[in-house]
Order: structure tokens, then sequence, then C-alpha cells
């Protein structure tokens, strides 16, 4: 058992020496207290949800809107589309019809005239052909009259082989000698291919 020596104990010291409020483990004015994280209450989180919600909400009536706008306007787009397919099959040949009225005209003045002598006949024969060569012209069509030229089975038809000097001048081996009907194109496509007799 120790004796009393009247002098503090050293703990005892430490407990003098701090002031009250500081004890051992305790913050110091100099160290601020860690600060307390604030946490959203339910009902914030709710409110905050809410709101996401609805503006998802209204993107998608955005979006909905514009889909029918285009489907709509896509919709009136095939309709007109289809409608000037139809215009064009029904009315393709209305500009060479239109050329072709003026040739049948002439045709019916001629055998309205009576007592026509055949010069007269044929000068009006000659202007009636000229009016279908110009409407030929206008749609595009051009005769296929190949004759001397190479035969060419996209536009051409052979119904006879001939010798080619049995011509004069002579022709060629696998050209046309003659031309029994002239053919036509359309637009670089044989409307009717020409009838001929080739070489051999």
């Amino acid at each position: 058992m120790s004796e009393p020596t009247g002098k503090p104990n050293t703990d005892e010291q430490q407990s003098a020496q701090a002031p009250e409020g500081q004890q051992q483990g305790t913050p110091t004015p100099d160290q601020p207290e860690p600060a307390v994280q604030q946490q959203e209450s339910p009902q914030d989180e709710v409110s905050v949800l809410r709101a996401a919600l609805e503006n998802a909400h209204l993107e998608v009536e955005k979006s909905k809107e514009v889909y029918l706008r285009l489907a709509a306007d896509m919709e009136n787009l095939r309709r007109r589309t289809q409608e000037d397919v139809a215009k064009a099959h029904k009315y393709a040949i209305e500009s060479f019809a239109e050329s072709l009225v003026p040739v049948r005209d002439s045709l019916e003045m001629a055998l309205a005239v009576e007592n026509q002598t055949p010069e007269g006949l044929k000068d009006g024969v000659a202007a009636t052909l000229r009016q279908l060569e110009a409407a030929f012209e206008r749609g595009k069509v051009v005769v296929l009259n190949p004759v001397g030229e190479k035969f060419n089975p996209n536009q051409h038809q052979a119904v006879a082989m001939v010798p080619g000097s049995s011509v004069e001048p002579a022709v060629a081996p696998n050209h046309v000698v003659s031309v029994l009907q002239k053919g036509y194109l359309i637009n670089d496509r044989v409307l009717r291919p020409a009838l001929v007799s080739v070489a051999q």
C-alpha cells in the first residue's frame, strides 16, 4: 500500500490541466465537428419521381404527335403518287394522239373531194405522209429501214437468205439485202422489227 506523497497522480494532473469540456476525445474549437449529411425525405423522392414521370409522358405525347403527322404525310404522298402514275398510264398517248388528229383530218378531206385527179390525190397523200412523219418525230418514233446494214437480230427479223451477189451493188454476207416491211423504234425500244432478207 503506497503512501500519499502529496503529489497528484499524472492522470489526475492531465485531468486537472485540461479545461472543462475539453476532456480527451472531445473536439476543440479549432477542430470543427464533421458535417452531417442531409438525406432527402421519402416525400421529396416521390415528388422528383412524379415530375420525371410527367416529363416522360409529355415527351411520349410529343413523339406520338410527330409520328402521326409523318404517317399522314406519307399516306398523302403515296396516294398522290398512285394518282400520278394512274394519270400517266391513262394519258401517256395523249400527246402522240394529238399529233395524229391532223393526219386523220387530211385523209378525210382527201376522200371528200369529188372528181379527184391522180396528180391531186398523189399530192394530198404526200402532204398527209409529211404530217404523219412529223407526228412520228414528235412522238420519238423512228423508222427502221436497214438496207445495206449489218443484220441486227434485236431490231431485224430475217425472212429470207439470198446470195449477196444477186443484187447490185453486191452486199456482204450477214448484211441486209432488202427490206420487205419497215420496222419502228420508240425511244430506242423496238416497236416492230423490220422484216428483211439477209445476204448469205
